[in-house]
């Protein structure tokens, strides 16, 4: 990410505009009790990033924020076809349901519109309270 954010530094710095949303992890933010240290530091290095290119790019009006979603159906969460595993997704989060991956879109398009003109240096989580209890 922080290679991808050096090549397009010149053109968003010199446009005057722009946003970037970094995907990092509920596992950026509290600690996983799974043996996945590489997973969570590098998740968490992610959010330090977002805040220190927002500091540096925020005058020069190019946001950077972060995304940071729970237990998503995808290939690393194999796509919650473990009933066992959506069980505990269920009963740790506060809605009590596991989400479709389409609920990632609606905090995606905040971020990256103008709706979220003012934000810059945040982590938005989206895990249905996960992180909460």
């Amino acid at each position: 990410m922080l290679d991808l954010c050096r090549l397009l530094a010149p053109l968003l710095l010199a446009s005057g505009h722009g946003s970037v949303i970094n995907i990092s992890s509920i596992y950026g933010l509290v600690a996983s009790r799974e043996p996945m240290v590489a997973y969570n530091a590098t998740k968490t290095a992610l959010v330090g990033l977002t805040r220190h290119l927002a500091a540096q790019w925020g005058p020069r009006r190019v946001r950077v924020n972060a995304l940071a979603p729970g237990y998503f159906p995808t290939e690393l969460t194999g796509m919650l076809a473990a009933p066992e595993f959506v069980a505990q997704i269920e009963s740790r989060t506060l809605l009590a349901r596991a989400p479709t991956l389409d609920e990632l879109d609606g905090p995606l398009l905040f971020l990256a519109s103008d709706a979220s003109s003012y934000v810059t240096g945040h982590t938005l989580v989206v895990d249905g309270g996960w992180t909460s209890t």
